[in-house]
């Protein structure tokens, strides 16, 4: 096990090494003047720039583990259950957490199988200039993930929230086709074999964008039609042959008629994708879900998982939390009954077809959520920090923690 000396001692050399660059960071600031998204979109930079001003005081960081997270390592991890029911468990992780808070690092080697970056791999962030990449940031986490074994995922390659100012001025003038290809051959080329699945396309169905194939009409769209994503993907699989090709997408979860529109055009695209010989491996579920929500969740997204099994291909739930903004309770203990419950409730439904094979979790602590102080997400509630995650801010595991890892080993019964 890695003492708390040396993993001290190994992230100030991956902080010296591999800090978060000022081009990076700048790159964020650039995008604050790109057209605002015009539906909910998932963690992201952009979100990031809409963001309030944090708005809470979650206490110092902790300088150790507390008992109760040391008593659920090893044997008793999440991965490690996880691993007995044949799957991977993982969470979306900030570098810039890493590199200020060894504890959460400890916590992350601890706990999971399989880490992805929450922002630092989508263009935006990578790409500063149409001349210019700057990795330093996912380096960091490559560099984490290789020293304690764990795995990575590679989110996300193509997608419309990401785009940077550069290529918003410019897409009149520019080649976006070739933008494209490049970006994809040059960000899979330096992982190449480092990476257990990419999200190739990340979010290409709206079906509100008035598409007949339910097509979001993004910059990639606009200017190469459909067949963006075919040549993404295809693209992808000459830049990594072994790397699982993605396709991800947000509200597929509930028994309403939006959600199962985009459930029929997600299935209608994998199929003409199928049809064209368009390589494809896995769809992830991104599964931003509610408790205490009105909406039943169970027939349609059974369907859907069943849909892509049948099509041979995996399932991945790749943006796991539970937002408990419906949640009235004044009582801590019972809202955190009320999200296990719902965790629990999906991973059963999920978690009963052989297809899904990854867990992983938008975040690790309540300490950093997306839903805690962004717009849209704290409406009745606004002044309340979300408990929507397995550990709680001082990286205690929370009954979420243990309804997930009930939920892997009911798999195996």
């Amino acid at each position: 096990m890695t003492t708390r000396r040396t993993l001290l001692g190994q992230m100030t050399t991956l902080a010296a090494s591999a800090a978060i660059s000022k081009t990076f960071l700048s790159s964020i600031a650039a995008e604050a003047q790109a057209p605002p998204a015009t539906d909910e979109m998932t963690n992201s930079i952009t979100q990031q720039r809409r963001a309030r001003p944090p708005q809470y005081d979650f206490g110092p960081l902790p300088t150790e583990l507390p008992a109760e997270a040391k008593a659920v390592q090893g044997k008793n991890s999440l991965q490690a259950h996880a691993a007995h029911s044949g799957l991977l468990a993982g969470a979306a992780v900030p570098v810039r957490a890493l590199q200020s808070d060894p504890v959460f690092g400890q916590l992350l080697a601890d706990q999971y199988g399989i880490l992805v970056p929450e922002n630092e791999l989508k263009m935006v962030g990578l790409r500063p200039a149409a001349d210019k990449f700057d990795f330093s940031a996912p380096d960091a986490l490559f560099a984490f993930a290789k020293q304690h074994g764990l795995k990575m995922r590679g989110h996300t390659l193509v997608w419309h929230g990401s785009v940077p100012q550069w290529v918003r001025q410019q897409s009149d003038t520019l080649d976006l086709r070739k933008v494209m290809v490049e970006h994809i051959q040059t960000v899979m080329g330096r992982y190449r074999g480092q990476v257990q699945a990419w999200d190739v396309v990340n979010e290409a169905i709206l079906p509100s964008d008035g598409d007949p194939n339910g097509m979001r009409k993004t910059v990639w769209f606009k200017a190469m039609g459909p067949e963006y994503i075919d040549l993404a993907f295809r693209t992808a699989r000459e830049a990594d042959p072994n790397a699982k090709l993605t396709y991800n997408d947000y509200s597929v979860e509930y028994d309403n008629e939006e959600h199962a529109e985009r459930r029929r055009q997600i299935l209608a695209l994998i199929r003409r994708m199928q049809a064209a010989k368009t390589p494809i491996d896995a769809v992830g579920v991104q599964a931003h879900i509610k408790a205490g929500f009105n909406e039943s969740m169970g027939k349609g997204l059974k369907e859907y998982v069943a849909a892509i099994r049948q099509m041979g291909l995996e399932v991945y739930v790749t943006e796991f939390d539970v937002n408990e903004d419906n949640l009235t309770d004044d009582d801590v203990a019972k809202r955190d009954a009320a999200i296990a419950d719902t965790y629990r409730q999906f991973l059963h439904l999920m978690l009963s077809d052989p297809a899904v094979k990854v867990v992983l979790t938008w975040g690790v602590s309540d300490r950093r959520t997306w839903l805690n102080g962004f717009n849209g997400h704290q409406t009745k509630f606004p002044n309340r920090p979300q408990r929507c995650l397995p550990f709680d801010a001082a990286y205690k595991p929370k009954p979420a923690f243990f309804a997930i890892r009930d939920s892997f080993d009911r798999k195996r019964i």
